[in-house]
């Protein structure tokens, strides 16, 4: 008795924390089939708008709400990653972890303001965010569900 009650509790203390070692936010994804956030622009090519699935590291999260997160691309640029209808957020903490998310990439021009805003969130002084005076094009992303690794 004593040993099937040493192997539950090992059982479930093994499963509990293989469960814990991955959270999901919003819509329940899957990992299967995501692509890497550094192919992402070219798997775009000239469409100014697609559904996929993509995998990176987080850069930095909004530390406000968690309402937003970049991921790292390439050659240092980053992904901002926003979430479907404010619906959900992340934890502030998780700047340098794997996260999959699916839903909608999207190629457009964000106005000063935005910028302004999202710099403000991410704790930026002043006196950077009085730098910030023209618009920015970037490769943005909408989504549905977050799986934080």
């Amino acid at each position: 008795m004593k040993k099937l009650f040493t192997f539950l509790l090992v059982a479930t203390v093994a499963f509990t924390a293989n469960a814990q070692s991955t959270t999901h936010f919003g819509k329940e994804i899957t990992e299967n089939k995501a692509i890497e956030a550094k192919a992402l622009p070219a798997k775009m090519g000239d469409k100014t708008e697609m559904e996929a699935k993509v995998s990176g590291t987080v850069e930095s999260v909004c530390q406000v709400k968690g309402c937003w997160m970049t991921v790292k691309l390439e050659n240092g640029e980053t992904m901002r990653v926003m979430f479907k209808d404010y619906g959900f957020f992340v934890p502030k903490d998780i700047a340098g972890k794997t996260v999959v998310f699916e839903g909608e990439a999207q190629k457009k021009s964000v106005p000063v303001d935005h910028l302004q805003h999202y710099a403000k969130d991410a704790g930026q002084s002043k006196e950077e965010i009085a730098k910030i005076t023209e618009p920015k094009d970037e490769l943005t992303f909408v989504a549905d569900g977050v799986i934080v690794k």
